[in-house]
């Protein structure tokens, strides 16, 4: 992995974690199915590799084609052909033919209309109906030790865990959204660097998602930076901090 030589100002995010790569820290390029490329920091590699991206210094490793069908012999062909050359035969019906030679209607009106398909249905609703929910906590003491645990089963520990080993112990504040209810908002800070996640309590199949990033920490308001929690060596939080 090559390490890329950058300008201080310039604003370079991994494409997979996306936090912004710090000062002399390796980066790779890796090109997608499609030929789009990605930036990869080196905390991701192994998630790239799992969604089939390749390295771009490696992209003549690439197929040039998909692979071909193997010919089949001559009388396979031949089999084929007399497959594809017999007739269909319509199905018969049940209805008893009458006297003149037309189809008995047994009472059924030959001019009624024939039935519409039903209407589809939106993908969108369909997504909704079948979206797990849980149950959402009251207390809000309950609520920031809940969100805290869907944060620790989440990719986020990960970059948190990464970012920790380089700037070292971060400061923590886990609070409830005021005009969200299901909701928890998370900011971890460093004095380069802070990230801030919403998690949403009742949501089963994706709870946690990184909201906004920056530098500055006075970009924060007050009330995010009530640090009340803390990060472990691994990325994971904590409710307390540390004396």
């Amino acid at each position: 992995m090559r390490k890329e030589l950058r300008p201080g100002h310039e604003d370079i995010s991994c494409d997979i974690c996306e936090r912004t790569i710090l000062k002399g820290e390796r980066t790779e390029n890796y090109l997608a199915p499609g030929g789009r490329r990605y930036v990869v920091c080196e905390l991701c590699t192994d998630r790239a590799y799992h969604e089939g991206w390749i390295r771009e210094s490696a992209h003549d490793e690439l197929p040039a084609m998909l692979p071909r069908e193997p010919r089949r012999g001559l009388l396979g062909r031949l089999r084929g052909r007399r497959r594809d050359a017999e007739p269909v035969h319509p199905v018969a019906t049940s209805q008893p033919a009458s006297a003149d030679g037309d189809a008995a209607t047994n009472g059924a009106d030959p001019a009624a209309e024939p039935i519409e398909p039903p209407a589809p249905v939106d993908s969108r609703r369909r997504r909704r109906e079948s979206r797990h929910v849980r149950a959402v906590p009251t207390n809000a003491q309950v609520k920031v030790e809940r969100a805290l645990e869907l944060f620790n089963s989440s990719e986020h520990v990960r970059t948190i865990g990464g970012i920790a080993r380089t700037l070292g112990e971060p400061w923590v504040s886990a609070a409830p959204v005021a005009d969200a209810p299901s909701e928890v908002s998370v900011v971890v800070a460093w004095e380069l660097s802070w990230y801030r996640y919403r998690v949403d309590l009742g949501d089963a199949d994706d709870p946690v998602s990184l909201v906004d990033k920056g530098q500055e920490l006075d970009e924060l308001s007050d009330s995010m930076r009530d640090w009340n929690a803390t990060a472990l060596a691994d990325g994971r939080l904590a409710i307390g901090v540390r004396s």
